[in-house]
């Protein structure tokens, strides 16, 4: 099917806006439309609203090879979070980078979890987040406990740091730290409240593209059956947990039964 000409006149918001919708729908892109729009309001630092009102004003040139470079990276399927740095999770946004694996929404399931079981918001929680990568888990858990701390370890001194820069930007720095390690390998302390997401994909899954080849393979490949980074895990829990305490790690959908054993 042959796609309409665009309407609104070359180099204005609405052409661009157009012309990238057309282009990522034949890049199998979900959502052409709405990621043209969101890719665009990045790039001129603007609402999606804002687009949409004035559609035949004027996209500056630098503006528009910034644009063109991002577009042509999306239809190569890297990534939408990584071309704008940042991803929303929970209530927080989140920078992001190609050190770390992108927070999906299943994980938030790791917070209401935390929730259920201990709905005092006013608990001194001492927290650990192994695998933290952008510190996802524990900065939204601290969001919620406002007397809780914490501390975030990633085998990545780069995803490290970005959950540090996270930290930082949302007023989180006092209550959390994050270091570089193996696992809980380094770690003497005892916490109340224990998250991970590791890696639980086996070696020899089909994953998209998108994920395989641009996502960090340390953050997703966890040997030939998806368990490596659980039977490291799991041992160290009881030595790492307060009487009492809640650890709650996000498995892949068939892994229910190997995992408890």
């Amino acid at each position: 099917m042959t796609e309409a000409p665009c309407a609104d006149p070359a180099g204005s918001i609405g052409f661009f806006l157009c012309q990238a919708g057309q282009r990522l729908r034949g890049a199998a892109i979900e959502a052409p439309r709405l990621e043209a729009r969101r890719l665009l309001a990045h790039v001129l630092n603007t609402s999606e609203a804002a687009l949409l009102r004035d559609p035949r004003a004027p996209v500056p040139a630098d503006k528009a090879a910034q644009f063109a470079g991002l577009l042509a990276r999306r239809i190569a399927h890297e990534p939408f979070a990584y071309l704008v740095g940042r991803v929303g999770f929970w209530t927080l946004e989140l920078e992001v980078s190609p050190a770390t694996l992108i927070p999906r929404a299943d994980s938030e399931s790791l917070i209401e979890a935390a929730l259920e079981a201990c709905p005092d918001k006013g608990a001194p929680l001492h927290v650990l987040d192994l695998g933290t990568g952008t510190g996802a888990l524990l900065l939204a858990v601290l969001s919620e406990y406002k007397a809780a701390r914490g501390v975030g370890v990633d085998c990545r001194a780069e995803a490290a740091a970005l959950a540090a820069r996270n930290a930082g930007r949302l007023g989180l720095a006092g209550r959390a730290s994050f270091l570089a390690g193996d696992w809980a390998a380094a770690l003497s302390a005892r916490f109340d409240l224990i998250l991970s997401n590791p890696p639980y994909i086996a070696e020899t899954e089909t994953l998209s593209s998108e994920v395989r080849d641009h996502e960090p393979a340390s953050a997703l490949f966890a040997g030939t059956d998806g368990l490596d980074d659980y039977r490291r895990i799991i041992p160290q829990l009881s030595g790492l947990m307060q009487p009492a305490a809640l650890a709650v790690l996000e498995i892949g959908h068939t892994q229910g039964a190997a995992v408890l054993a």
